[in-house]
């Protein structure tokens, strides 16, 4: 969503506050509601390699509900689990599975981006709520976007300023610092090297892109990025179609999908059927430097990705080699052997060219998944590919009975 050398630090602009409150400063975070916020937490630490960073539960104050703080490079994922069957994360879970439920903005004033938001025709998912201490504050309010997501506009001061937060400061009042944990130790030895999200992508369902493509535009004063049809992801079986928003300054991207009809299930509409018919994130897209030394270390624990026929190798080379001769752009440099050893897929357009893997999904019912994506110059979201992740994802399907 936010890359690297372009995010903006939150301490950049206190002297003089952006004129557009919707100005977004990066991804503050990505929270998850799950069945069990511990045992998520590890999951994602052991196969994944973050860091359980911080937690806030029955042992620091907090009553109704159990967080822990993942963080890797600037991603940050909060796994949320609810202390009663009452908690609104209790309730979601029952309902869907684990997923993410909110995903959050770094802003200048959460107040200010939160009325600008209202007036621009979104709805209300909290107010804003200020938490403070001694040693500063978080301010959050939120929106209701597609679903059961929503988007909060978070803002922070004193020791909860996102530089500090960065630097592995307090994430929120009543967080603590994890010591002591062997997987933290073992993942700072044997690093799995994702940065940041690189964009993430909601399921709607069919009819319903252009409506929430409108919200992106109206409320968020987000810009259309990209735009795939029918024609271009689609099988034998199944299509979709996407369409890619992308915010004021361009750091954070979100594709919206919704199914195109096929002669079978579409993986958009298998999302639909086993999130109780609610429009969702599908998947989180999480950038790397190095997508062969990333994958090669997550296949060693045990990561489950998309399996890769390999008719693809035969056909890959020419395609990507062509497109990169023709707009004078640096050739592959990953060795090719490893790449189609590691099941890895390639695309090139006039600016470059990426690598990406998707893993099989997280969970026991096929929703949210990731994908591992590591760009070198492209900056779009493997075109070219689509046509056998769609066969390969097609094939896990019929495993599950569900094409």
């Amino acid at each position: 969503m936010a890359s690297a050398p372009g995010i903006a630090k939150q301490t950049a602009g206190q002297g003089a506050r952006a004129a557009n409150p919707l100005d977004l400063i990066d991804v503050d975070h990505v929270r998850f509601y799950v069945g069990n916020a511990k045992q998520a937490a590890f999951f994602y630490a052991h196969c994944f390699g973050f860091q359980i960073e911080q937690v806030a539960d029955l042992t620091t104050g907090s009553r109704d509900a159990a967080h822990y703080l993942l963080t890797q490079g600037n991603i940050r994922f909060v796994m949320t689990s609810g202390l009663s069957a009452e908690h609104p994360a209790s309730m979601e879970v029952a309902l869907y599975g684990d997923g993410v439920k909110d995903v959050a903005f770094t802003v200048f004033d959460a107040e200010k981006a939160f009325e600008q938001a209202v007036r621009n025709g979104a709805q209300v998912a909290y107010e804003p709520r200020t938490m403070r201490d001694e040693t500063g504050t978080v301010t959050a309010a939120g929106i209701r976007t597609y679903g059961r997501v929503v988007h909060s506009f978070v803002s922070r001061s004193g020791a909860y300023d996102l530089t500090n937060v960065k630097r592995g400061g307090p994430f929120m009042p009543r967080y603590r610092k994890v010591e002591g944990l062997n997987v933290n130790d073992y993942n700072r030895r044997h690093a799995c090297g994702l940065k940041f999200v690189d964009h993430l992508v909601g399921n709607v369902e069919m009819g319903k892109m252009n409506h929430w493509v409108a919200f992106y535009e109206n409320v968020l004063e987000f810009s259309m990025f990209k735009h795939f049809d029918d024609k271009d992801i689609s099988t034998e079986y199944s299509a979709l179609m996407s369409k890619v928003m992308a915010s004021g300054n361009g750091l954070i991207k979100m594709p919206i999908n919704e199914p195109a009809p096929g002669k079978r299930k579409s993986q958009v509409e298998e999302y639909l059927d086993w999130h109780q018919n609610t429009p969702g994130v599908q998947h989180l897209a999480l950038r790397t430097d190095d997508e062969l030394s990333s994958i090669t270390e997550l296949r060693g624990r045990g990561v489950d990705f998309l399996t890769i026929p390999p008719a693809y190798y035969e056909r890959v080379w020419d395609r990507v080699n062509t497109t990169l001769q023709k707009h004078d752009k640096p050739p592959v440099k990953e060795d090719h052997e490893k790449i189609r050893d590691l099941g890895i897929l390639v695309d090139a357009d006039d600016e470059g060219y990426l690598l990406q893997l998707f893993t099989k999904p997280l969970q026991d019912r096929p929703t949210l998944f990731f994908e591992i994506i590591c760009r070198r110059g492209s900056q779009s979201f493997g075109k070219g590919n689509f046509k056998a992740l769609f066969e390969a994802l097609e094939l896990e399907q019929s495993k599950r009975g569900n094409l």
